[in-house]
């Protein structure tokens, strides 16, 4: 078994070069990427995401406001009931207005915080019918897509694994692939042989599962996050606003190469999805978008 494993590897490693559907996109801009030494969060990519963003600032505001009051309040006892300031302290023991108000306030913070929370929280997980339908597999270690619509699939890996002919080390090798997939060396860890490709402007629903243990697919540009857990089929979906190469990692420690096992979405134009799709269809043997069941039966 240990030998079969080994060939196979070694004929991945041979035939490691990006297919020829995947070379569309290779002069579009790298959107969705960490920085190092960056703060906040990446470009929002679809309209989830600026909701999360601007739901972030505004419990950010009022997290700010509760802080401040109750450092002032402390700041206030310290000051103006201490020993000296009050040598003779007060003997009661209940303030009504005041343990009402205590009780009262924070309800009121909450209910606010629920009335904007829950519909971002309604709107990610209320599953529009999809334009673009994929199914996404997490393995140890990689991706595998199967665009439904079309019946064809592919596995993504990403490049310096030992199935692309690499060792987690960006070495010549590795440089050289990168280059010819369109990255340069910045995108090591995070770029991918093959992506996902979809367009802008449409509706993409992806069915999320795991095979062997539990994955996590997310792009952090996009705000969705799900996770893939074996025997279940969970689903989450996006727009697309701009066209780009965005990235992913998996969000759920799963083993040895947990931190090897990115994603990578390319948005594109329409026009340039569709030339990409018929070339995906040819290469990975999918249905051709003008078949006919009927005319066949």
């Amino acid at each position: 078994m240990r030998i079969f494993s080994k060939m196979l590897a070694a004929l991945a490693a041979m035939t490691a070069i990006p297919a020829a559907a995947q070379q569309v996109g290779e002069d579009l801009e790298i959107i969705g990427a960490p920085e190092s030494g960056a703060m906040g969060f990446q470009p929002a990519g679809t309209e989830l995401a600026r909701d999360l963003h601007w739901l972030d600032g505004m419990l950010l505001v009022i997290i700010t406001a509760i802080v401040i009051f109750v450092v002032a309040l402390i700041g206030a006892c310290i000051v103006l009931y201490n020993r000296r300031a009050n040598p003779n302290p007060a003997k009661f023991t209940h303030n009504s207005p005041v343990e009402i108000a205590w009780t009262i306030i924070p309800i009121i913070i909450l209910v606010f915080i629920g009335a904007f929370s829950l519909p971002v929280l309604f709107k990610q997980q209320e599953i529009p019918e999809g334009e673009i339908n994929i199914k996404v597999t997490g393995y140890q270690w990689y991706w595998g897509y199967e665009y439904t619509d079309h019946d064809f699939a592919f596995d993504s890996y990403m490049i310096g694994q030992p199935a692309t002919g690499g060792n987690y080390v960006l070495d010549d090798n590795v440089e050289a692939q990168l280059q010819e997939a369109g990255y340069s060396r910045n995108e090591f860890l995070l770029a991918t042989d093959t992506a996902v490709v979809v367009p802008v402007g449409k509706t993409v629903v992806m069915t999320v599962t795991g095979a062997d243990v539990i994955h996590s697919w997310t792009i952090p540009a996009f705000g969705v996050k799900q996770d893939a857990v074996p025997g279940r089929l969970a689903q989450l979906w996006f727009e697309a606003e701009k066209e780009g190469v965005y990235f992913g990692q998996c969000s759920e420690l799963c083993g040895k190469d947990h931190a090897y096992m990115p994603i990578t979405v390319k948005v594109v134009s329409e026009d340039a999805y569709e030339q990409w799709l018929d070339g995906a269809i040819e290469e990975y043997a999918g249905t051709p978008r003008d078949y006919n069941v009927a005319a066949v039966e």
